[in-house]
């Protein structure tokens, strides 16, 4: 016998993952505590999107979680979502996140971003100077 609320969760999670493939960034930030938490030990797909530390990221591609594959150390599987103004630190960012770096804000112009703004001959971040 299936336990109904475990078949009612899973049309809930699978609403959520639907609402937030049409979503923009800021609205997925807005929304984060509907993603639920990454952990080890779970198959994840490509376009899930899941809380880590004080971010969310989206799944790359599919695979089983690992203690040491966490969401801000593989930028192959993963990438953060960002709305709000955070330092940055190495990672891989998704087109349109805002970090600031060295005193200065820039936005992500590309998906997959693993480059330091404001790095010499890299032009994937946009320096926001109004």
């Amino acid at each position: 016998m299936s336990n109904p609320y475990m078949q009612e969760a899973r049309e809930i999670r699978k609403a959520i993952d639907t609402f937030a493939k049409n979503q923009s960034d800021e609205t997925l930030i807005d929304n984060k505590a509907a993603f639920p938490f990454w952990k080890p030990g779970i198959w994840v797909n490509a376009d899930e999107i899941y809380r880590f530390a004080d971010d969310i990221y989206r799944v790359i591609q599919p695979h089983t979680t690992q203690d040491d594959w966490t969401p801000d150390k593989v930028p192959a599987l993963f990438v953060i979502i960002g709305g709000d103004w955070k330092e940055w630190k190495p990672g891989s960012y998704a087109k349109g996140t805002k970090r600031v770096h060295n005193g200065k804000r820039w936005i992500s112009n590309v998906d997959g971003n693993i480059w330091e703004p404001g790095a010499t001959g890299v032009y994937t971040w946009d320096e926001v100077t109004e």
